[in-house]
């Protein structure tokens, strides 16, 4: 049986690649093959998927780059995602330039406990407009939290994702059902899977402090290590659509606090 990759018009004209990689990284998600299986020939994949062996040849890089598969001699072969997955120290693997730059999604960080879900809510009302969404829509919704070894917050962060970035980056696309079943999802390497899916992509950043409990500091024993930071994110493309608002709440206990730019 084929699987025909058409266009659907230039609104949601995502390149065919992107729709071979996706289709293959969902089969490689539910072990179609299993871990270690060899992949079916290019030929056989562009006919599966009614598109050239080039395009295949374009999507099969793609999942080399995530990890998802291996090609030596023999052919292509299922990679051990438990194997593939980039660890803490080498989270940048298969990436390059100035979309190093990562979104807070890890599993672990030094020193410190890491807790991610991902779930399926309407964002808030003041948010659904610029995330292309109708009030109430339901959308994908990311939580990370860093806390000491103490169970202390360090930081959290909320992020809600836009329709046309669930829509045109295939590795969001397969949080789409289930989201609930992806336990401490990582999302790291998410600027560059944008990047990928060949959005060009803008950051823009409201840094402010909160006020604390006791402005003036006054109280007997204030805390003075207890300011936080609050910033504001906001992700666009370069047809000014928005692509995720992310809120982030960080302890302001001392050192710098750094931002790269990405593009």
């Amino acid at each position: 049986m084929t699987e025909a990759v058409t266009d659907r018009g230039p609104r949601t004209s995502v390149p065919r690649y992107l729709r071979v990689a996706a289709a293959l990284r969902d089969d490689l998600v539910h072990h179609r093959p299993a871990p270690g299986s060899r992949l079916p020939s290019e030929r056989h994949l562009a006919i599966r998927f009614r598109v050239n062996r080039q395009t295949v040849r374009s999507a099969l890089q793609l999942l080399r780059e995530e990890g998802l598969v291996l090609t030596d001699r023999r052919g292509t072969f299922a990679a051990d995602p438990a194997a593939s997955r980039p660890t803490a120290d080498e989270p940048w693997r298969g990436t390059a330039g100035p979309h190093r730059r990562p979104f807070p999604g890890g599993p672990r960080a030094a020193d410190s406990l890491v807790r991610a879900a991902l779930s399926w809510e309407a964002p808030p009302a003041s948010l659904a407009g610029r995330l292309g969404l109708a009030p109430g829509e339901p959308t994908l919704v990311h939580r990370h939290a860093v806390l000491t070894p103490a169970g202390a917050s360090m930081q959290r962060s909320v992020s809600w994702f836009s329709r046309p970035a669930l829509t045109e980056v295939p590795q969001l696309g397969r949080f789409r059902r289930g989201a609930e079943r992806f336990r401490q999802p990582d999302l790291r390497l998410l600027y560059h899977w944008m990047h990928q899916a060949g959005l060009r992509t803008t950051h823009r950043e409201s840094v402010g402090v909160p006020a604390p409990a006791d402005p003036h500091g006054e109280a007997e024993g204030a805390d003075r290590g207890a300011f936080r930071l609050s910033v504001h994110r906001v992700v666009g493309d370069q047809h000014g659509r928005t692509l995720e608002i992310t809120d982030i709440d960080l302890a302001a206990r001392g050192g710098a606090w750094t931002y790269e730019f990405g593009g």
